[in-house]
């Protein structure tokens, strides 16, 4: 995806195409999600090779997704679109996950295996994703380009060398490659607590799946709520700030599971709280990074943030593993991805965002260098 990602982007800036894009990798990869029903323990193969190529395309189709922000909502608009729009992903995924728990509860019941189940349950999702992406095709317009595609030049040329030219662009905005190191960061922490949570759960504490699920099912409904909550806690105070405040919270969420979590009870306190901090931290730095962008290059630089999300993903769990295995300590472990929160939490708080946006906004889209 660090290769991939950034060339469509590029690409989907040069055309008329962002949304013929969004409804081709959304479909490959919902198609893909729902072609994981075949996969059985003679072809487990087939599992790895669909699983790769569905991300491959949700990171694609969230690019162009993400693009659209600062094209439906204005700069004033956009902590509360941004953040509706995670509370309802939220929302849709709890509802999805407590459907798929209950038919494979009563899976018995309907005279299907647990294997049965579960590849039913997969190909639901790939089916959710797809029905819902329709609801959004037919009222989503298409959006011109800001800048036209030289008459000599193809789109996948045009996304190398515009790739390129993005990479020596970024010295002229500082603040926002500040920002989006931070985010990398923090945003790392963020995964790594949702990554580990479940197996702390079961091996610390001896949590049984159910319990393990009904939290899990907790953290999606509570952050449809949260979510909305900070879209409002921005417009009272500012999104930087109401960012920050999130960033505190999860640092205070690592200390607690480190500290004062003994039994199943604290478990889902912690759920709770998860679930409060996990819709607002990651719709607020959307929005507060789509003002950030220079126009015209939405995709390109929406592109560039999903790498930062994705392309360090494995440097939290990493950390967790190295310190668990060398202390013996799944509370160390745990109590070491604060580590993530603080350094985030600490660019974020030297981050000059109103430098930042005034950054993207001096940006002039000609002369286009691809052009010339």
């Amino acid at each position: 995806q660090v290769f991939f990602l950034p060339m469509l982007g590029a690409i989907a800036d040069y055309s008329h195409i962002r949304k013929q894009m969004l409804i081709l990798f959304a479909t490959m990869g919902a198609s893909a999600t729902v072609a994981m029903f075949f996969v059985t323990a003679p072809v487990w193969w087939l599992g790895g090779v669909l699983f790769v190529f569905a991300n491959l395309c949700f990171g694609a189709s969230i690019v162009f997704y993400n693009a659209y922000l600062p094209d439906i909502a204005s700069p004033e608009q956009r902590d509360r679109v941004s953040s509706f729009g995670w509370a309802m992903g939220y929302l849709g995924g709890g509802l999805l996950l407590l459907f798929n728990l209950i038919f494979f509860q009563f899976h018995d019941a309907l005279g299907i295996s647990s294997g049965l189940a579960v590849r039913i349950n997969l190909a639901s999702a790939g089916l959710w994703w797809l029905g819902f992406s329709m609801f959004t095709w037919r009222r989503l317009r298409s959006r011109q380009p800001q800048r036209e595609l030289p008459s000599d030049t193809g789109y996948f040329s045009v996304g190398v060398r515009q790739l390129r030219q993005t990479l020596r662009d970024l010295r002229h905005f500082p603040q926002t490659v500040q920002f989006l190191l931070a985010y990398l960061i923090y945003n790392d922490g963020v995964q790594t607590v949702i990554a580990i949570s479940a197996i702390f759960g079961a091996e610390e504490l001896g949590l049984d799946v159910g319990t393990l699920s009904m939290v899990i099912l907790v953290v999606q409904f509570v952050a449809f709520f949260g979510a909305l909550f900070f879209g409002w806690l921005a417009g009272r105070t500012g999104t930087k700030r109401a960012l920050v405040i999130s960033l505190i919270i999860w640092s205070v969420v690592v200390i607690y599971a480190y500290g004062f979590l003994y039994d199943a009870a604290g478990f889902f306190i912690l759920g709770v709280a998860v679930g409060v901090v996990l819709g607002g931290s990651q719709a607020l730095s959307r929005s507060l990074f789509s003002q950030m962008i220079p126009v015209g290059r939405e995709a390109e630089y929406f592109s560039l943030y999903e790498i930062s999300e994705r392309g360090t993903s494995w440097l939290g769990p990493f950390v967790f593993a190295l310190v668990n295995q060398f202390t013996g300590s799944l509370r160390l472990a745990i109590l070491s991805v604060i580590l993530f929160f603080v350094v985030g939490l600490v660019l974020l708080v030297l981050t000059n965002t109103a430098e930042a946006i005034a950054e993207a906004r001096r940006a002039e889209l000609p002369p286009d260098p691809l052009a010339a």
